[in-house]
């Protein structure tokens, strides 16, 4: 079986758009552990966790993405 560089190209667009869409949920979660949703974490303690949570799939969105572009970036032919 042949690889085309089409195929790596969808693979790596495929993780790209999977990372931000788990990092969106991610921050949701965390969100709904802010507003005390669940019975597990109150008080205090859910502010805390829900917005550290929230933080890194705010990260997982923004940055990991960004670190993968340029991971992946074809170089420049000279």
């Amino acid at each position: 079986m042949t690889h085309r560089p089409d195929d790596a190209a969808r693979a790596r667009f495929l993780a790209i758009n999977l990372f931000r869409l788990s990092g969106v949920f991610i921050v949701m979660f965390g969100f709904l552990i802010m507003m005390e949703r669940f019975g597990w974490v109150q008080g205090d303690k859910a502010k805390i966790m829900g917005a550290i949570i929230a933080t890194v799939g705010m990260f997982q969105t923004i940055i990991v993405p960004r670190i993968l572009l340029r991971a992946w970036r074809t170089p420049p032919s000279e």
